[in-house]
């Protein structure tokens, strides 16, 4: 197992945190006062300056406009960029696009992807993804009210979701709903593309997330869909096929998840540092003096390492035996890594004090919008009850 890291991704990962350092930190104080809104014309700047250099969409294939790195690859490429809420964007991988365009490329068809693969890759648009239902629970996905009835060539839909991120400002989304109702409960829903200018496309609102609802595409919106029809022809693969489709998305996106969560860490970790070593407690001597913020830093820096190690490993496996060999290993990560970056956060926001609380440095806009990292795409409690059936398999 090799995680020898090549002189060429190297030297664009160098390339990448200089950029990140250099150009989107110092962005961050604007966009934690006022979001992304009136902040489109120099996101789009530093956009065109990530193509220039020829690092435009790391994740996506080279057929479609991306660079088309290996699993491995922009595993570490989401470690660097990051390490700023502006990162991902800026380098044309955010979610939910990120996962749309890999089913997208995999399942659309020909007019399909012309009409909005293509343009999502070139950031002309953004998507969305709507699946979670409000009163259902999300750990058990296959429970769902909202229907794509036939009515000719079209579909009828209507349901109520919420937590379709980044539907504000969307061009379409990718909608689960139930198809198939008689199938078995893993063949019954599919995926329909929606425009969101289509009628009955309701978006009732932002959800506040811990005081903040925000605006764009960092949104968690609430849709109804009311008598919202469109053509048959924009489901997504064969009719069914939902949930085939979604767990094969999961296991890369769990990776990118996580070493962002890594990225964010280092992030974290850094200016709990920096801070420990600048912050006088009595004269001539600081914080960084004191064993408990030793020890705050030992520990932290070790579980990032282990974490990074963990979610290089899951990648690995990814890369050479496939994502159902690795459903283990890719539930390992999911709950550890998160519960690592939460450890890291709250201990930088410790050694910060007051100012950690504070909208002057990014530690508490981590605080509030990483903690769902431990609820979405399946809490931590369901993937360590699945993590010990398999385990308790050879004992019982």
């Amino acid at each position: 197992m090799d995680f020898t890291v090549s002189e060429k991704t190297q030297i664009m990962l160098d390339m990448m945190n200089e950029f990140v350092d250099k150009e989107l930190i110092p962005l961050e104080a604007e966009y934690l006062s006022n979001g992304s809104e009136g902040m489109e014309d120099a996101l789009r700047e530093k956009q065109q300056m990530v193509r220039d250099m020829e690092l435009w969409a790391p994740l996506h294939p080279k057929d479609i406009g991306g660079m088309g790195l290996k699993l491995m690859d922009s595993a570490l490429v989401f470690e660097a960029i990051a390490r700023t809420p502006l990162g991902l964007f800026v380098f044309g991988c955010q979610a939910p696009d990120a996962g749309n365009i890999e089913i997208l490329h995999e399942y659309a068809t020909p007019e399909q992807k012309e009409k909005f693969l293509v343009p999502l890759v070139a950031g002309k648009i953004r998507s969305c993804f709507s699946m979670t239902e409000v009163d259902l629970p999300g750990s058990n996905p296959v429970m769902m009210d909202t229907t794509a009835v036939k009515d000719g060539d079209d579909y009828v839909i209507n349901g109520h979701k919420w937590f379709t991120s980044a539907a504000d400002g969307a061009a379409f989304a990718i909608l689960m709903a139930v198809t198939n109702p008689d199938e078995a409960p893993h063949k019954q829903a599919s995926m329909i593309i929606v425009p969101t200018d289509t009628p009955g496309f309701n978006i009732v609102r932002n959800v506040s997330m811990m005081g903040h609802a925000g605006k764009g595409y960092g949104t968690h919106a609430e849709i109804l869909y009311q008598s919202c029809r469109v053509p048959r022809a924009n489901v997504l693969g064969p009719e069914g096929d939902g949930f085939v489709i979604a767990q094969k998305r999961l296991g890369p996106g769990r990776i990118h998840h996580c070493m962002r969560w890594v990225g964010i860490s280092k992030r974290c970790l850094d200016m709990m540092c920096k801070r420990a070593a600048e912050r006088p407690i009595a004269p001539g001597e600081v914080l960084a003096s004191k064993q408990i913020i030793q020890m705050w830093i030992a520990e932290c820096a070790s579980e990032i390492h282990a974490s990074k190690l963990m979610v290089l490993h899951a990648a690995w496996m990814i890369q050479n035996v496939g994502v159902k060999e690795t459903r283990k290993e890719i539930a390992f990560i999911k709950y550890y890594v998160a519960n690592v970056m939460m450890k890291v956060i709250d201990r930088a926001i410790q050694v910060h004090g007051a100012l950690g609380m504070t909208d002057d440095t990014i530690l508490s806009f981590y605080y509030r919008t990483e903690r769902a990292s431990r609820i979405y795409d399946g809490p931590d409690e369901a993937h360590k009850a699945a993590v010990a059936r398999r385990i308790l398999r050879d004992y019982l």
